[in-house]
């Protein structure tokens, strides 16, 4: 039997970011790639985010709840003249030992921490991805 996969985000998004070059590829470019991100944020420079999610029923013995085994991001960010400045990617494994880089200005503060931010909600997704440690404290609390 065939397991039921369910994807969400760009297909393929590793070996396609690997097209896009720093000081060179621009804004046209990365939607041609990777077509519209899937958040962004607006701080010294712009902040697209790309995702890769892919998700399978788990062993019978976990009653097949939904496993992800894919969770790609990627964090481009583009310079006012909307070429490609810098692009970071993480893996599912990136993500389980993601430490956030103390920041030295105020700027780069805010930039790192909605990057730490999202990383770290994509983290929470892939270690609980129906939410069920949130439900278990919720009602452990209103005992």
């Amino acid at each position: 039997m065939k397991k039921v996969v369910k994807h969400h985000g760009v297909p393929f998004l590793e070996k396609k970011q690997q097209s896009l070059i720093l000081n060179k590829s621009n804004k046209n470019d990365i939607k041609r790639i990777l077509g519209e991100p899937s958040t962004t944020s607006k701080f010294d420079n712009d902040l697209w985010i790309y995702i890769e999610r892919k998700q399978t029923q788990s062993s019978l013995k976990n009653l097949g709840l939904m496993k992800i085994y894919k969770n790609d991001v990627l964090v481009l960010e583009i310079n006012e003249y909307g070429i490609l400045k810098k692009k970071e990617f993480f893996n599912k494994d990136d993500m389980e030992n993601i430490k956030i880089v103390k920041a030295t200005t105020e700027a780069g503060f805010k930039r790192n921490s909605f990057v730490y931010n999202f990383m770290s909600s994509m983290r929470q997704k892939i270690n609980d991805p129906l939410g069920q440690r949130a439900k278990k404290r919720k009602e452990i609390s209103q005992r």
